[in-house]
């Protein structure tokens, strides 16, 4: 779950409750102001405490990962979110208008996968190549390409360096979209699935309905 949203989920509930216990120790209670505001406090992050393991619980449990592999996959798609900010700032240096189109595919494609293991860490498996590999290299290449573009003056070396890396980059965004591609594989394989399901649904309707007339076609 996102976190901003999260914490803000459980200070829906937590406020509440902290200014009701304050009225209860305040007034049925008999408590003076300052006991009464320290047990108001004390309830109100105990409760944000409780939920926060709660919804963690949860999550961990709706995506079949245990609390390690949360820990681990967070800390690589932190490191990632670092290296996407970064490859932002190359891709947008970058002054050559020919490469705007793929500069803008690569960015796309990347937050996309980001996006996604995200929302669902299980599908950081299915990524790790595009994080512990591909991830890097477009990083440094855009780094290399934002280099030398920005120079006043190009030689001949220069130019064909440039070219060069545009070149690894466009096939950087096939790979990339391979990357996406695995991200999504199970999504596509159950679409299928259900499509097959709906068919065959659909065909036994048909032969339920038209008996006679589906047996002479055949």
């Amino acid at each position: 779950m996102n976190p901003i949203l999260s914490f803000l989920l459980r200070s829906f509930v937590a406020v509440p409750v902290t200014v009701l216990t304050w009225l209860i120790s305040y007034f049925p209670l008999d408590q003076t102001f300052w006991p009464a505001t320290g047990i108001a406090i004390t309830a109100g992050i105990l409760i944000h405490f409780i939920l926060a393991i709660v919804m963690n619980t949860s999550f961990l449990k709706k995506h079949q990962i245990s609390r390690k592999e949360y820990r681990y996959i967070r800390k690589n798609l932190m490191e990632a979110k670092r290296k996407i900010n970064r490859l932002n700032k190359n891709l947008f240096t970058i002054r050559d208008i020919s490469s705007v189109k793929q500069r803008l595919d690569l960015l796309r494609i990347t937050k996309k996968i980001h996006k996604m293991t995200t929302k669902e860490p299980k599908r950081f498996y299915q990524a790790e190549q595009f994080y512990f590999s591909h991830l890097d290299s477009i990083v440094e290449l855009t780094e290399k390409y934002s280099f030398l573009s920005s120079q006043p003056k190009k030689n001949m070396e220069m130019g064909q360096s440039l070219i060069e890396t545009r070149h690894t980059l466009n096939e950087l965004t096939k790979v990339l979209e391979e990357d996406l591609y695995k991200v999504i594989s199970d999504d596509i394989d159950t679409l299928n699935f259900e499509i097959d399901v709906a068919k065959h649904t659909l065909n036994k309707q048909k032969d339920a309905k038209f008996p006679e007339e589906n047996r002479w076609l055949k």
